[in-house]
Order: C-alpha cells, then sequence, then structure tokens
C-alpha cells in the first residue's frame, strides 16, 4: 500500500486544518521544506492541496506546486481550485504528476468527464470528500444531497479508476480513519481507494491495507508527531 504524505497551502504556507474549518488552521512553516523533508526520508509521493484555491474560483498556489515539482522527484497530486479545464492545464503545466477534482465531478461532471477523457484515468483522480454520507465542495464549505456509493458507482462507469475519499468529521481530528465507510467503499466498487483523513497510527495504516486501501493520504499524524516518520518511510 502505498504512503502519501499531505501538504495544505494557505498564504503559501504549510497548515492543516480541523474538520476542514479554515478558521483552526496552524501553520507548519514553508512547504518546499516540508516536500524535501519527505523525500529524503524516501516518500515517493506526495499530495498538494491548495485550500486558497479550493475557496476560489480557481488554482491560486500553483507556483508552489511548480516550485515543489522543480526541486523534488516526488510525484505529486494536487487538488483545490480546478474548475475548468484552464486550472487543470495550469496543474499539469506546473508539474502536477496527477490532478485531484471533486467539487468539479460533483457540480459540473459533463465538464469532469471531458477532462477525463482528454487525460486518461491514470492522471485524474475522483476526490469524494463525505459528511454523514453526502458529498461536499468547495473546499467542504458546501454540502450535497449526494450519497457516496451512489457518487462513486456512477463514476465507476466512466473508467475512473483512483478516487480519494475524506471523511470530513475524521479529518484533523486524530481520532482514527473511517473504517467501516472505506470497508463498504471497498466491497460495493471496483475502485482504487485512497484513505483520507484520521490516520494516527502505523497499526491503523495496516488495518487500512487489511481491507484493501491502495494507498493512504497523512497529514496531522505527521506534523503533531503522533506518527514516527522514520518508522513510516520504512513503510514504504
Amino acid at each position: 500500500m502505498r504512503i502519501i504524505p499531505a501538504i495544505d497551502i494557505i498564504n503559501g504556507k504549510c497548515v492543516r486544518l480541523t474538520k476542514g474549518d479554515y478558521n483552526t488552521q496552524k501553520i507548519y512553516g514553508d512547504p518546499l521544506e516540508m516536500a524535501l523533508l519527505f523525500q529524503d526520508h524516501g516518500f515517493k509521493y506526495l499530495h498538494l492541496v491548495d485550500l486558497d484555491g479550493a475557496k476560489s474560483k480557481q488554482i491560486v498556489n500553483y507556483k508552489i506546486l511548480e516550485k515543489i515539482a522543480t526541486h523534488t522527484r516526488l510525484k505529486i497530486d494536487f487538488g483545490g481550485g480546478i474548475k475548468n479545464l484552464s486550472d487543470a492545464e495550469t496543474a499539469f503545466n506546473s508539474g502536477a504528476h496527477q490532478i485531484t477534482a471533486g467539487s468539479m465531478a460533483a457540480i459540473q461532471p459533463e465538464l469532469f468527464l471531458s477532462i477525463l477523457n482528454l487525460y486518461g484515468p491514470e492522471r485524474i483522480i475522483l476526490g469524494a470528500d463525505v459528511l454523514d454520507r453526502k458529498i461536499a465542495t468547495n473546499g467542504w464549505q458546501n454540502h450535497t444531497d449526494i450519497d457516496i456509493i451512489e457518487f462513486l458507482g456512477n463514476y465507476e462507469k466512466t473508467g475512473i479508476r483512483q478516487v480519494i475519499c475524506t471523511d470530513i468529521s475524521k479529518d484533523g481530528m486524530l481520532l482514527g480513519p473511517s473504517i467501516e465507510l472505506y470497508s463498504e467503499i471497498i466491497q460495493k466498487t471496483s475502485l482504487n481507494l485512497i484513505a483520507s483523513g484520521g490516520c494516527t497510527s502505523i497499526a491503523e495504516i495496516k488495518k487500512l491495507e487489511n481491507i484493501g486501501c491502495e494507498a493512504v493520504i497523512i497529514g496531522k499524524a505527521i506534523y503533531e508527531q503522533k506518527i514516527n516518520l522514520i518508522q513510516l518511510a520504512e513503510l514504504c
């Protein structure tokens, strides 16, 4: 199972939120320095989120993406603020290996499918951020009535292969991941599931691996030193 460290960006800084609440942001320093630290420990992948972009109408922090892509060998999955084809092009031109689109997939499915068809399922990840099983959009500021299983089932038919699912109620809480929800997704779809939110220990990572998750994104547990970075890197 792949282990993917996360960097979230607000105002050019590496931050973490609690349950997606922008008022809870805690700053952890420079994104490039953090990315280099991950690379030095042997990580190969990075989940990079433009939280400024997620709330606005377009990507905001693409220059930071470009800087990290230029100065590291990390394969970057970039999300946040990708609202149209121009944003997707900007992300890829700035060095993204893959992009994650969630709000677009929920609100503008035809646009999402056009980008999926243009770049292919190996470069496009479906974002599925959920609260009480319902899809949330625009940096988790807006909520829909779309059920997570229905949402994933519909996109499974389009050829999408990977999905990042974040349980908002778990994100930044350091209370463990949504094992039950992820198990249901794995049982009811054939998508490669990337778990995100709440993971705090090596034991929990192994639980996610045992139920069949393809990868796990680790964020706050690294920054708050709940998980030893050296031990985490050894799992890679």
